[in-house]
């Protein structure tokens, strides 16, 4: 299960709406070994796609050295699907290479009639999908 502050879960949420219609990504960092994502970090799609998203190879690097320097590890990888549901695509999956992370995926089009948007989260690990309950806090 992903826990996650209602901040974060807003901050996500309104970087994927705020890039539409483009992909918008971003991680989420937290102390290394908790599972507690607590650092919102947006990036931006290198790909500049409504299809596909990038990380800027430097911009990454740059993120994980900060990372290390501070004791944090990737607890969320999030990127938007603008036209599709929020399900990984077979590149999201050959792009999942952490598999201690929570991928989450946000849909920006209304693909399912229940709103503007859906918020879900998935393991990935060797290719094989797995999505989790989302449960959505005040504070840890």
């Amino acid at each position: 299960m992903l826990t996650i502050t209602q901040t974060l879960y807003d901050q996500i949420v309104a970087h994927s709406r705020a890039d539409h219609p483009d992909e918008a990504c971003g991680v989420v960092a937290g102390p290394a070994g908790t599972d507690r994502p607590e650092r919102f970090i947006s990036m931006l799609n290198a790909a500049r796609s409504p299809t596909f998203y990038e990380f800027d190879s430097a911009d990454l690097l740059k993120l994980y050295r900060e990372m290390d320097d501070r004791d944090e590890e990737p607890v969320i990888v999030y990127h938007s699907h603008t036209a599709t549901e929020a399900y990984p695509s077979r590149t999201d999956v050959t792009y999942a290479n952490e598999p201690g992370a929570h991928y989450v995926l946000v849909s920006t089009a209304d693909t399912d009639g229940s709103g503007p948007f859906q918020f879900r989260s998935y393991r990935i690990v060797d290719g094989e999908i797995t999505e989790e309950d989302v449960q959505v806090v005040e504070a840890y």
